[in-house]
């Protein structure tokens, strides 16, 4: 879970989301998040299809944000959930016990809550600034030092998410973290396989310094 990659069409440069992921998965990406907020549910399947394709060749792991029914429509490793869908439970029953729900956090009680739950993974943020999500600000810029806290209080595997780049990356696995969710890092770089190397460089010098 040291790289994990959160789709997003509007910061790619104009290239297509599947030609993205591709690069990613060139680049070692170890997790693909489809997300694609703005597009319709129709187009999320038909994009999730295509992503499905590269990630299943390569063996890398792929969930989808928020909705339960796409990941299985295109036979995804699992979801990912945040505040406002479907209990933790509801995804797993739908979805069945062997497939992996995630679930989106910013503070040690929601932490904890959604290992209780069941959840599989959490994505503790943000971390840093960022602008690619609306957060309530609470939820902003919650610093390596929560982090570091959610790691002492669950036992799960987390990803730090929100203006994560190869120059903080580091600093957040460093802090807890077992790897790094990122949108624009990889998306917007002009190089997206060379910049998922990176950031992979990054992950593994956070885990040096533990």
């Amino acid at each position: 879970m040291g790289t994990y990659l959160v789709t997003q069409l509007d910061r790619s440069g104009g290239r297509s989301t599947p030609d993205v992921v591709q690069a990613a998965v060139d680049g070692g990406v170890d997790v693909v998040q489809l997300r694609e907020k703005h597009a319709s549910a129709r187009d999320r399947y038909e994009v999730g299809r295509e992503v499905r394709a590269v990630t299943a060749d390569a063996g890398v792991t792929l969930v989808v944000n928020d909705r339960v029914d796409i990941a299985a429509a295109i036979g995804a490793d699992g979801v990912h959930l945040g505040d406002d869908d479907v209990p933790v439970s509801v995804a797993r029953e739908q979805l069945g016990d062997d497939a992996i729900v995630g679930r989106s956090v910013s503070t040690v009680a929601g932490a904890r809550a959604a290992e209780e739950a069941g959840a599989d993974y959490l994505g503790v943020g943000a971390v840093f600034a960022t602008d690619t999500k609306d957060t309530d600000p609470e939820q902003s810029e919650i610093g390596t030092e929560r982090v570091s806290a959610i790691a002492d209080a669950v036992s799960i595997p987390f990803v730090g998410i929100g203006g994560v780049t190869p120059g903080n990356a580091a600093d957040v696995v460093a802090a807890g973290a077992d790897g790094v969710a990122v949108v624009s890092a990889i998306t917007a770089a002009d190089d997206p396989a060379d910049a998922t190397r990176h950031l992979a460089d990054s992950v593994a010098a956070g885990r040096d310094r533990r």
